[in-house]
């Protein structure tokens, strides 16, 4: 900021409002006539999971109906031409109070609007004690309408599920512990022809395996001795019209596995203790981190149900493959621990930032139990201190090790930062050929390079 002039007035440089900007609390969006996004804060960040690169240059409603809010308050304001206020949730859990003012030019068209939106965390925080338990629990066990990503790899695979979802086909989901498996296995039910069905879900390395047949199948009275006398129905049974969720599917005793099988090729079963053979209507979704196929070689696993279960497969990717997901994330489980625990914790930039590289073993169930941890022991801002040696220790290292090591690695690593930057903001090869003053074949080359995970997104 500079003195005062001779007129009195202080002049401010665009460097330093646009800092100021970038600290207010609430989030401030500017769009032109046509409705395209010509600045956003960095609080869209904590809203959405989006850095201003990937905001500016797009357009309102392509934002809008990927989900990252709702209700949208931009097609009252340019209908109105007046100032309109509204309520607005993001997909990751963030209550707005929004009010849109639009700027009209001499012939009273409208020229910009400006949009600002507040967090409500006081409102957030009565809602919670109004609710029920059971909408608690709901809101809890991450059941939205849109899973939490800004992956272009999960968002092809959410792409994919919406295909199959409507099928009775049976789901194979494979990926490392943490990664959502269930949260994907729900999201599917959710979706398909019978989500007003029951959905149910059995851990089979977590029920001993003389437990587990009674537990899927149900008993008959007096299968055996402490059985409930009228006999209890299983999972299957009560599962009825809806989806069986089998997670740690590689667990099951291959006792089991033949009896599993006549359940998905006749939907049909005998209890425990039974003679009666029992008709069901069910959708099977199991899920698996271990490797199935070796399995098989070594006869742990039944080929003919891996194929039975394997009709339609998905791979869920670690968390350190898609590190664009860990900022929204970590908004999305703030947001849900500060409702919880009734507080408004923030986190740092610099803890962001480390959070960004570290690598994340453990995966979204991790990311998740750390964020609870540092609401309940962080004061009101989240440092680095805060969080526990072995994420600061692992990122030092890492860090360290990905310094470039050779000048064509600091070459490439620079390419690559710009081709994604501007790729990010364009969304096209011309573009972003004119933007980096290149020529169209190499912008292509270089985008297929570098952003695949960006495309479709």
């Amino acid at each position: 900021m500079k003195s005062p002039n001779a007129t009195g007035n202080i002049e401010m440089t665009l460097e330093a409002l646009l800092k100021i900007l970038d600290h207010s609390s609430d989030e401030i969006f500017v769009l032109d006539g046509e409705q395209r996004i010509l600045y956003v804060n960095q609080a869209c960040e904590r809203h959405y999971g989006l850095k201003p690169t990937d905001v500016i240059g797009k357009y309102n409603v392509d934002l809008f109906e990927k989900g990252y809010w709702k209700p949208s308050i931009v097609p009252e304001v340019y209908k109105r031409k007046k100032p309109c206020y509204m309520k607005q949730q993001t997909y990751i859990g963030a209550e707005l109070m929004t009010c849109a003012i639009p700027l009209l030019n001499d012939e009273g068209e409208i020229e910009l609007v400006v949009i600002t939106s507040t967090e409500s965390q006081t409102y957030r925080m009565l809602k919670a004690k109004e609710t029920n338990d059971e909408s608690k629990t709901t809101q809890e066990d991450g059941e939205t309408d849109r899973i939490v990503t800004n992956s272009g790899k999960i968002n092809r695979i959410l792409t994919f599920c919406e295909k199959v979802a409507p099928t009775d086909s049976t789901i194979l989901i494979q990926g490392e512990s943490g990664t959502g498996k269930g949260v994907l296995a729900h999201f599917i039910h959710r979706i398909s022809k019978r989500k007003s069905g029951p959905f149910l879900t059995i851990n089979c390395a977590a029920i001993p395996e003389e437990l587990l047949e009674s537990e899927l199948f149900g008993y008959s009275k007096g299968a055996f001795t402490g059985a409930n006398k009228t006999g209890k129905p299983g999972l299957i049974e009560a599962a009825d019209g809806g989806t069986v969720f089998l997670d740690e599917i590689g667990e099951m005793p291959l006792a089991l596995q033949a009896k599993l099988l006549q359940v998905i090729q006749d939907k049909q079963f005998i209890p425990v203790g039974g003679s009666e053979m029992k008709k069901v209507d069910i959708r099977i979704v199991a899920a698996t981190n271990q490797d199935l196929i070796k399995m098989v070689n070594d006869k742990r696993f039944r080929e003919d149900l891996f194929y039975r279960l394997n009709v339609i497969d998905i791979h869920l990717p670690p968390l350190r493959e898609r590190k664009e997901d860990i900022i929204p994330l970590t908004y999305n489980f703030l947001n849900k621990f500060n409702q919880k625990y009734h507080e408004n914790k923030v986190i740092s930039e610099e803890c962001l930032n480390i959070l960004i590289h570290y690598s994340w073993p453990g995966n979204v169930r991790q990311l998740e139990n750390l964020i609870e941890r540092l609401v309940v022991i962080s004061d009101s801002v989240i440092q680095v201190a805060d969080l526990p040696d072995i994420i600061t220790d692992n990122v030092g290292q890492v860090t360290q090790l990905a310094l470039p090591t050779s000048l064509d690695k600091a070459i490439d690593e620079t390419k690559r930062i710009l081709i994604r930057k501007s790729y990010q903001t364009y969304k096209s090869s011309r573009k972003v050929a004119q933007d980096l003053d290149i020529s169209q074949t190499k912008s292509s080359k270089l985008i297929r390079e570098y952003c695949e995970d960006l495309m479709d997104n």
